[in-house]
């Protein structure tokens, strides 16, 4: 009876003992545990505002190359336009003028009234262009004037129609993201003219549970999106979907052949 006594208190010594060392080496090692997850968070931290910081710079970078861009299209539709319609209605003035006939008196007074009328019409389209130069002024206005402005150029040259459908009550304007929305519009609508052979187009602006909603539609020859398409066609539409996903969107292309091309662009807004 005295050995088991003995040999049960030995035991309860043993574990007192190896509880005592264990504790000492969990509290001696506890520091270090700390220090570790102090020096993980702190890499984390560090690291998030380096992430935060270069998608801060890749967003401004972006920011200046749409305005760059909406500047050269803005650039080349007053060259077009300068060379196609208000070269055209200068022209048709001068050979109004000059067919004049003195002694024909009866047609001089028809003549110079169509030469006026001419001229007014050549003023007028000046006005527009003058308004075009004021891009970046427009996009101040708000994406809805921007992208009113757009659409009547488009409709200028009369080859397509165009409905445009706006909500009445749109958030505050965020003039960074409207810049890039509105670039990725004029990519999506150069697309349509020079690849698509549509005649009718369909543009929808929303705004729900803070995302704004663009949507351009065509009744074009569209595309298979499970073929492989032209380098052209492939890098506008990989481009659109770049900049949706640098807002924190998306951009959403369905296409069949014969049957048009939808495209929808959901951003966080404002």
């Amino acid at each position: 009876m005295l050995v088991l006594f003995i040999y049960t208190q030995k035991m309860a010594d043993n574990e007192i003992r190896n509880l005592i060392i264990i504790s000492t080496f969990i509290f001696a090692l506890a520091p270090t545990f700390v220090v570790i997850y102090i020096m993980l968070y702190n890499q984390r931290r560090k690291q998030h505002a380096r992430e935060k910081a270069q998608m801060r710079e890749t967003f401004e970078a972006e920011i200046v190359k749409a305005e760059q861009e909406i500047k050269e299209q803005t650039m080349q539709t007053i060259g077009a336009d300068l060379h196609d319609n208000i070269g055209q209605l200068l022209s048709l003035t001068s050979l109004t003028l000059k067919s004049i006939e003195p002694e024909d008196s009866d047609k001089i007074t028809p003549k110079v009234n169509s030469a006026i009328e001419l001229i007014s019409n050549s003023i007028q389209e000046m006005r527009l262009l003058g308004r075009l130069l004021q891009g970046e002024q427009l996009i101040s206005q708000g994406l809805e004037a921007a992208i009113r402005h757009e659409i009547k150029w488009l409709e200028k040259s009369g080859k397509y129609k165009v409905i445009y459908l706006c909500e009445d009550e749109l958030p505050a304007s965020n003039p960074d993201k409207d810049l890039i929305i509105f670039r990725i519009l004029q990519e999506i609508l150069n697309n349509i003219i020079k690849h698509a052979m549509a005649t009718q187009l369909a543009i929808t602006l929303e705004h729900s549970d803070g995302i704004k909603c663009l949507c351009i539609s065509d009744n074009g020859i569209g595309f298979d999106p499970d073929k492989p398409r032209s380098d052209q066609i492939g890098m506008g539409l990989s481009n659109i979907q770049k900049r949706a996903s640098l807002l924190g969107g998306e951009a959403i292309i369905e296409s069949k052949i014969n049957k048009g091309t939808s495209i929808t662009i959901t951003i966080p807004y404002p």
